[in-house]
């Protein structure tokens, strides 16, 4: 990641059970290269499974050669926390914050976009959701509904404990709780495609010292040799190719794009489509930059910032979603083609930029 990019922070939420931390080592195990710091705030003492190799994390900072940094910490640390990990020594290209099965994600959302330091930005909230104590989790904690009324994704976890008929009837249910348009992703084990919240990096080579992801795939390793049962399904089911279940689409345009027509195509994007990344290329005058999109799930934030020398003045994106028209997501692409940027008056950028983020003592155009 560039270094004069903020860092995205990703809050992952979800009740006691629902399979949080088991989304995050499938992520930290599956990152490729990329360097993620990881923030758990829960209460008293915390073990994270993959992270046994660690030893206890309790309230502690653990150093790991691939570059991972994690943090045990209440909520009046997180500040704290979050510009050590963005320091640039460590090198993050993103931080994911496992909330507590007990927090109000939304506290810890508005802590973020309050947050001040220009090395980070809030990056998404991803819900995590039990399917087999859906209705009972509901029933426990009320909270439930409201916390899916903000999450960016939901991540339908334990799938494989409920047939297709119940599994429908939950789908149903979560697109009558979540936001317009908010994806829902099926998973069994955790097991998401980490495409869908960040990218991921060539595996550089440590020196000297086994990454993560080695110990990870060095425990696995052990775990096989002394379960039979388990090696005959590690290959295709801990370690199965789970991007398989999403399509790429890249869409690629000499042509500047038109902001308000390409607003109107984030807007109505499907909820399929469950993130979109790249650079745009507005040409509007005054907004000649390269402004840089993210998008995961209802979560959009764009950041401009200057073109390399000699780069081209492109548009280049890619979505990522599941079960979408792709065809039909270029053709409307297409239609966002503007062939005379510069003809476009300067108020057109106006909805572009609530989506960029400021330091607090700039005012935001209306």
């Amino acid at each position: 990641m560039n270094s004069r990019q903020p860092i995205p922070v990703v809050v992952l939420t979800g009740f006691l059970g629902s399979g949080k931390t088991t989304v995050l080592n499938h992520l930290l195990a599956n990152r490729g290269g990329t360097r993620i710091g990881v923030v758990v705030n829960d209460f008293g003492s915390i073990e994270i499974d993959a992270m046994s190799v660690a030893g206890q994390v309790g309230d502690s900072m653990v150093s790991l050669g691939g570059g991972c940094l994690c943090c045990a910490v209440d909520g009046s640390e997180l500040d704290a926390y979050l510009e050590k990990l963005a320091a640039p020594v460590h090198r993050i290209d993103v931080i994911v914050i496992e909330a507590s099965g007990l927090a109000e994600p939304q506290e810890m959302v508005k802590m973020l976009l309050a947050n001040e330091n220009p090395a980070i930005r809030y990056g998404g909230m991803v819900q995590v959701v039990d399917a087999a104590e859906f209705d009972a989790t509901r029933a426990r904690h009320p909270e439930t509904d409201r916390h899916l009324a903000v999450a960016d994704l939901v991540v339908l976890n334990k799938t494989d404990r409920v047939d297709a008929a119940e599994r429908a009837r939950i789908e149903a249910a979560l697109g009558t709780l979540c936001g317009p348009g908010i994806p829902v992703v099926g998973a069994d084990h955790g097991r998401i495609d980490p495409e869908l919240l960040f990218d991921r990096r060539p595996w550089t080579e440590t020196r000297g010292q086994l990454s993560f992801e080695d110990l990870l795939a060095e425990a696995a390793h052990q775990a096989d040799e002394t379960d039979p049962a388990d090696a005959a399904g590690h290959d295709h089911e801990r370690c199965g190719h789970v991007h398989a279940a999403y399509e790429s689409i890249e869409f690629v345009s000499e042509q500047a794009l038109h902001p308000r027509r390409f607003l109107d195509f984030l807007d109505r994007r499907p909820a399929g489509l469950y993130r979109i990344k790249g650079f745009v290329h507005f040409g509007v005058p005054g907004h000649e930059e390269r402004y840089e999109v993210h998008a995961v799930g209802r979560f959009l934030r764009f950041a401009p910032g200057p073109w390399g020398r000699g780069e081209a003045r492109l548009t280049q994106l890619v979505l990522i979603g599941s079960g979408t028209d792709g065809p039909a997501l270029l053709r409307e692409l297409e239609a966002c083609r503007e062939p005379a940027p510069r003809q476009v008056p300067p108020e057109s950028m106006w909805g572009v930029l609530r989506y960029v983020d400021r330091p607090a003592d700039t005012p935001a155009e209306d």
